[in-house]
């Protein structure tokens, strides 16, 4: 089968953009990511709404009327609960995929939608607030899960050259969903009081197109060969992925990597954490994922509106500019998209997170001169913008990218398990602490996101290579030196042996 699947193909290994790659990036993204960045910002509009809503239920219940310390840790708790969803979900994520495949994960774990959306849509009628909570809770454990699993297909299917533009998708549909989140909340449409339960609700309706279509795209090639075994199954999605070529020198690469495994099992968390020819890739992830979150973006997406009062801008006009800021954030994840196999990973983080460091600074001292200074207010928009573009260039789709450049398939599942708890227990951190944050130390809390962003950029410089248009063996050697492991013990494998069968190997004892 795998040698008449040969014969049918010639010419050289496809690298263009094929309408499959495309597709199916777009169809995972849509489903998964866009989801992500909705819920991010979905209740940064209704927050008085929601808060109203807890006050109406524990009046007509205990007969109490609670203050508003109480109102603003209970409206904590509902945005933050989606970041503890979310480390929840990155935890199951070795498993998951390593049992149901990549695309197998994301088509299963559509269910914890249905499930969140109906408990946050029927809230208000049921007068149950637990149920807003709850189901932002599993809204997050669907983000946790997708977040990490949609770039690590997107990474295994794409050829090398390919590979940094598909996985930043998904960075351009969390743009997106945050602005159809902002767009939405406009009083104009459904940012009404009586209308935010269905506000909350709509993540339903991306899902259900992807789960109508994506069952029908093939499972992650890379996958099916290293971790399955299976051929011919190989062969066949690489040739629905890309129909014109001769994909000898792409199974070769995944063999190589194949034979260079001491396992074909999936290495655990604990396995990865004691592995000494990954610590400096395991470091890398650790510094790169908590960096991406406490850079202030969280803050900024979680209460933005809050954000732009306290900076002085007129209330009617709020709404606004929060919706501009949305539209910046899809123009600026479309330029990273576009650039970074011209410019490559290291350049758009260290761009990226010394612009953010910049800007974070820049709200210190325009919020403090502004008393004096009434235009500075309009300085402080900027450097949000700025924040967020700076943000969605390069941090913000990057470190999902090279957590899967950085290490093999057999490390690959517990990599994204690692950076995913880290990733989601800043998330929380941020969303819980910032507005206490805020009240204790006013513009000052942003020259702490002004540190960790120029302390990350720093790290990239000595630290991480390019990886642009390497394999993942190339990148594994790159580690080597820093690691202090023999290149040749990265390739040797005492006991297994590759028999070569109609031109492809098959694993032997």
């Amino acid at each position: 089968m795998a040698e008449e699947l040969l014969l049918e193909s010639n010419g050289e290994p496809s690298s263009h953009l094929t309408k499959p790659l495309l597709a199916v990036a777009f169809l995972s993204s849509f489903g998964s990511s866009m989801l992500y960045g909705y819920n991010l910002a979905v209740v940064n509009s209704p927050a008085e709404y929601i808060k109203d809503f807890y006050n109406e239920t524990m009046v007509e219940r205990y007969d109490w009327i609670p203050d508003e310390e109480l109102l603003t840790v209970l409206y904590a708790l509902t945005v933050s609960i989606f970041a503890i969803g979310g480390m929840t979900g990155a935890l199951l994520v070795g498993r998951l995929v390593t049992t149901y495949g990549r695309k197998g994960t994301l088509v299963r774990v559509t269910l914890l939608v249905f499930i969140g959306g109906a408990l946050m849509g029927f809230s208000r009628r049921c007068r149950m607030p637990a149920m807003v909570i709850l189901g932002r809770f599993i809204t997050g454990v669907h983000s946790g899960i997708s977040l990490s699993v949609v770039p690590m297909y997107l990474g295994e299917i794409a050829p090398k050259n390919l590979r940094g533009f598909l996985s930043l998708v998904p960075s351009i549909h969390i743009c997106v969903g945050v602005f159809i989140a902002q767009v939405l909340g406009l009083s104009e449409l459904l940012g009404k009081e009586e209308y935010w339960p269905l506000l909350l609700s709509l993540v339903v309706f991306p899902t259900i197109v992807q789960l109508m279509l994506l069952p029908w795209f093939p499972e992650s090639p890379r996958y099916l060969l290293i971790e399955k075994g299976n051929i011919p199954a190989t062969i066949s999605a690489l040739k629905w992925y890309r129909p014109k070529g001769n994909f000898q020198a792409e199974v070769d690469e995944m063999q190589e990597e194949q034979r260079s495994l001491s396992s074909v099992q999936t290495v655990s968390v604990w396995g990865l954490l004691r592995d000494r020819c990954v610590r400096w890739q395991v470091i890398t992830i650790v510094v790169v994922n908590i960096g991406m979150q406490l850079s202030g973006i969280d803050a900024i997406w979680f209460y933005t509106n809050d954000i732009f009062k306290n900076a002085g801008i007129p209330e009617p006009h709020i709404q606004y500019t929060t919706v501009g800021t949305g539209a910046i954030e899809v123009i600026s994840g479309m330029l990273g998209c576009f650039t970074i196999e011209r410019l490559g990973r290291r350049p758009l983080m260290i761009g990226g997170f010394l612009f953010m460091g910049l800007c974070c600074s820049g709200i210190t001292v325009s919020v403090i001169l502004q008393a004096e200074l009434p235009f500075m207010r309009y300085i402080s928009v900027g450097c949000v913008v700025g924040i967020i573009a700076g943000f969605c260039i390069g941090p913000g789709g990057v470190p999902f990218l090279i957590t899967a450049e950085l290490f093999k398939q057999s490390h690959r599942p517990a990599a994204y398990t690692v950076a995913g708890c880290l990733n989601w227990l800043s998330n929380f951190t941020i969303g819980f602490v910032f507005p206490f944050l805020e009240n204790a130390t006013g513009p000052y809390c942003y020259l702490i996101f002004c540190v960790i962003c120029l302390g990350v950029a720093v790290y990239t410089i000595f630290v991480i290579p390019e990886t642009k248009n390497k394999t993942f063996m190339e990148i594994s050697q790159m580690f080597a030196a820093k690691n202090n492991i023999p290149e040749e013990e990265l390739t040797s494998n005492a006991h297994l042996k590759m028999a070569m069968m109609n031109g492809y190997g098959t694993l032997v004892e």
